[in-house]
């Protein structure tokens, strides 16, 4: 979608099959895959309204892109819900720029037409961003209560849950760890066993330049630790015997080599695949969890561990520098907003008025 492909076909003419195949790899690498997956979709639903209402997709007149945008604002669900949020509408507008760009043409976005539409569609949507219920520690335990009773879920997924919370991750980056990334060390202060992984590309570090890594330290209990499970997803891999007594068992623990995705797949039968779960297949499995321990699925998904990480070390009276340096957020006011959902009288003069 965004490589000009008649600029390829030039490189093709010019250069052997290797070299132009090297290139096109590259460039194709330059998005990542879930933006490319969107813009995508984003590009095959206006090419349809334009099929469907007699118009040119490509090149596009900046009038249609505004009438289709307000059109896209104005669909709602059954519920009476809009349809799409007013950031869905902006990215489908930079998708349709992206793809005028790829292939050489001026886009249709920059008008003041299309540029005065999507401002005035962010006007009228006064509701606040619906964001997803953060998971804090007594609804962690909740989850890690409602795996099941046996089979290799009950491992993977009590790691996934703790490296999700602890370690302030998004879903897709839960899903992109491999066993290689993750080294079991020792904390220099305390000689207690540690979690070392380190991420690859992350949302705020697309080309993985920065090496960007989380430390998780041994857990006060068994349950709870994310050393310990990790010790008993290794085991439960090579079909070892898992005890689950109450004690730890992560500083005697000897790490063995495993290869491939750290949460693959898991069928119905307990039969464990090569393919890792998705960004999206996380989410599902918070709903399915918080579902199981009587909550609503609908608050929660993959996002509510990492609020849920900001949410209790804020409750735990940590920084603000602390909370976004294991979160590895940039924007200070994105920790704050965590700060004030969870303490809202924290370094609030109101609780200086004497009332």
């Amino acid at each position: 979608v965004l490589i000009d492909i008649d600029a390829l076909a030039r490189v093709r003419e010019r250069f052997d099959d290797e070299q132009a195949a090297s290139l096109s790899n590259y460039l194709r690498s330059a998005q990542s895959p879930n933006t490319v997956r969107a813009y995508r979709s984003d590009w095959i639903a206006w090419a349809g309204w334009c099929q469907a209402e007699g118009r040119q997709a490509l090149p596009a007149d900046p009038l249609d892109v505004a009438v289709y945008l307000a059109a896209a604002a104005d669909t709602v669900k059954p519920d009476g819900s809009a349809a799409f949020g007013a950031s869905t509408l902006e990215r489908k507008s930079a998708a349709i720029s992206a793809v005028h760009a790829a292939n050489g043409l001026p886009s249709p976005t920059r008008s003041d037409v299309v540029r005065l539409t999507l401002r005035g569609i962010r006007r009228t949507r006064k509701q606040q961003p619906r964001r997803k219920r953060p998971v804090l520690l007594d609804t962690l335990e909740a989850l890690l209560n409602e795996r099941p009773q046996e089979g290799p879920a009950r491992a993977r997924d009590a790691l996934l849950l703790l490296v999700g919370f602890a370690g302030a991750l998004r879903r897709s980056e839960l899903a992109a760890i491999e066993f290689e990334d993750v080294t079991v060390d020792v904390d220099p202060r305390t000689h207690e066993p540690l979690l070392l992984i380190r991420l690859g590309t992350t949302k705020t570090d697309q080309t993985g330049r920065h090496q960007q890594s989380v430390v998780l330290p041994r857990g006060s209990r068994r349950p709870t630790c994310p050393v310990c499970a990790f010790a008993d997803w290794a085991d439960t891999l090579q079909h070892k015997e898992i005890s689950e007594t109450g004690l730890h068992r992560c500083h005697g623990y000897e790490p063995t080599h495993h290869q491939g995705a750290l949460f693959p797949v898991i069928n119905r039968h307990g039969g464990i695949g090569q393919k890792a779960m998705s960004g999206r297949a996380v989410a599902e499995l918070v709903k399915r969890y918080a579902l199981r321990a009587g909550l609503d699925p609908e608050l929660f998904g993959g996002h509510s561990l990492r609020a849920g990480f900001a949410t209790q070390a804020a409750l735990g009276g940590a920084s603000d520098r602390e909370i976004m340096r294991q979160g590895r957020w940039t924007n200070p006011r994105t920790v704050h907003r965590y700060i004030r959902t969870a303490n809202p009288l924290e370094d609030n003069a109101v609780t200086r008025l004497g009332l």
